[in-house]
């Protein structure tokens, strides 16, 4: 009787490969944004990110070529959540109240995740270069899908706007990339809640503001600019 030849089911084995290796990388990052949530970016180390998931460092980079790949998939996902709060805060009323709806739930959103504005500033802060050479492409393209999911509901705003007269806008997606990058800089402001001011020429002191009061001023300034021309 002839034997038969068994040929291993090697796509199969593949597929296994694949989603385990995609299930390491979830947990990575979610121990990520744990410690991002609990403790800041500034103390959540390599060493601390493995012990949350239970490995050691070398097997983090193993699936990641930097800290700062793991950082922009843990962006990702804060990002994903704001898109969520931007897409309830448009969905209804005219421009001026959709814009003051979105900047409102931008600044609730990083009032209530400091984590996001500090991970959001750091790669912000890296040159492009930088970014390309600790970053892989495909976690490029997640990092800008997830950022254009944001700042596109906020660009269909401004256009409206300007189609309805509310705003004058000649670029769009230029202000909303513009509105965001400088909400975070406030977003620092309203967590530090102070101001520097002079209380006499050449004295300087501090006062102090408020959360509400750096909305208010966003909210402000986000229709003086849209209405500007």
């Amino acid at each position: 009787m002839a034997h038969l030849k068994v040929v291993p089911d090697r796509p199969a084995k593949r597929s296994t490969a694949a989603q385990r290796r995609r299930e390491r990388e979830a947990e990575i990052v979610g121990a990520t944004r744990r410690l991002f949530d609990a403790r800041g970016i500034s103390d959540a180390q390599i060493e601390d990110i493995a012990g949350e998931v239970g490995i050691n460092r070398a097997i983090v980079y193993r699936h990641f070529a930097s800290k700062d790949e793991i950082f922009a998939l843990t962006l990702v996902g804060y990002l994903d959540e704001l898109r969520d709060r931007l897409a309830s805060a448009t969905e209804s009323g005219g421009p001026t109240e959709r814009l003051t709806a979105a900047v409102a739930a931008f600044v609730d959103y990083g009032i209530a995740h400091p984590a996001f504005v500090d991970c959001a500033g750091t790669l912000m802060r890296r040159s492009g270069p930088e970014i390309f050479d600790e970053i892989g492409e495909g976690t490029l393209f997640r990092l800008g899908r997830a950022m254009t999911g944001c700042l596109s509901l906020l660009t269909a705003v401004l256009a409206d706007g300007t189609t309805t007269g509310d705003f004058d806008v000649a670029d769009p997606n230029l202000l909303a990339n513009t509105l965001y990058a400088s909400g975070l800089g406030a977003l620092q402001l309203a967590r530090i809640g102070i101001l520097v001011t002079e209380s006499a020429p050449g004295v300087p002191t501090v006062a102090s503001v408020s959360a509400e009061q750096v909305r208010d001023y966003l909210v402000t300034s986000a229709l003086a600019v849209a209405r500007a021309g």
